[in-house]
């Protein structure tokens, strides 16, 4: 099917030559991922730090709360530990045997974290109503003491991480936990307050329940986003049908199939397709014109850049020679 008369995209490279189709690995993402490692090694010892001491403290004066902001430093402490060594993994070069080295690692790590968010969440929900139903004695002054010092901890890991959050994947999530981990401690804060003016214990159970709220729904959209690229799933904000669309529109092109998209990992999508170009174009010597135009098509029209594609040109032919998948 000719596209000749429809209104076409610009697919021309307006300088007269041809693009590279540059897939070697880009080192930018390692100097990133090397960059963040002292940030995250950093955070990780703060927090571990006040993770002890909130432990230690929520058991000698029986706050739930405390408690509670201690499992979720928990889980932010073993997410750091999976952001450093997906940090450290995603540098390593691919192989025979791992064509894509270890980029995956941190989807593996994310769906493990957001098992152990989940898990937390139900924990505490659980325990944090039978308080509400049998509050009991609760000591104040310890629980503001921690509280204090566990804000001042993620304020500042905050710091710390803020000026490399953009740099990488796995540093925006370490400040995001570490950020809604801030709020937990603000929640232990007030419900010491509260204690401490009213005597009312069962705010301490209100403000783990609050703690549950921010990390349940959190645990939930991990899994989620980990699952689809785990599953292979198309990205979520890029659609097929529009890159079909786009491609036909592309001179000599006759037709696409066998069009795939996934993520290997979360700054990694991959797109492979089967192109039929018209017979002429596989004798005339087209072939690398098209494909430049094909590979600036899907790396720049789309809110997915796709820099990593392969595409099979093809006469229309040999669709009867292969299985469509």
């Amino acid at each position: 099917m000719s596209t000749a008369d429809r209104p076409l995209p610009d697919h021309r490279n307006h300088d007269g030559r041809h693009d590279p189709h540059d897939h070697r690995p880009h080192h930018a993402h390692d100097h990133s991922a090397g960059a963040s490692r002292g940030r995250l090694a950093l955070v990780l010892a703060l927090t571990s730090t006040v993770l002890v001491a909130e432990v230690v403290t929520g058991l000698l004066t029986g706050s739930l709360a405390l408690l509670a902001d201690a499992g979720h430093m928990l889980t932010d402490a073993i997410g750091l530990v999976i952001a450093l060594t997906a940090a450290h993994l995603s540098t390593r070069p691919p192989t025979d045997r791992s064509t894509w080295g270890m980029r995956r690692a941190e989807v593996i790590g994310a769906a493990l974290q957001a098992g152990m968010l989940a898990v937390v969440g139900v924990v505490v929900g659980v325990r944090a109503v039978l308080d509400i139903l049998a509050p009991g004695d609760i000591e104040a002054d310890g629980m503001l003491v921690m509280g204090v010092i566990g804000l001042a901890a993620n304020v500042v890991s905050m710091l710390v991480l803020a000026s490399g959050r953009g740099s990488s994947l796995n540093t925006r999530a370490a400040f995001l936990e570490v950020a809604n981990d801030a709020l937990g401690s603000v929640g232990v804060i007030v419900a010491a307050g509260v204690v401490a003016l009213t005597g009312w214990t069962r705010a301490d159970a209100v403000a783990s329940l609050v703690i549950v709220a921010l990390i349940f729904p959190r645990a939930v959209a991990l899994l989620r986003a980990a699952g689809r690229v785990l599953m292979d799933f198309t990205p979520e904000s890029l659609d097929l049908a529009e890159v079909r669309r786009h491609i036909l529109t592309i001179d000599h092109v006759e037709d696409v199939h066998d069009l795939h998209a996934w993520t290997v990992a979360s700054d990694l999508p991959v797109l492979t397709a089967h192109v039929v170009v018209r017979d002429e174009c596989l004798r005339d010597g087209h072939t690398a014109a098209i494909l430049d135009s094909l590979q600036r098509c899907v790396a720049g029209h789309f809110p997915v850049p796709i820099r990593h594609a392969t595409f099979q040109l093809e006469p229309a032919a040999h669709r009867e020679h292969e299985h469509t998948c």
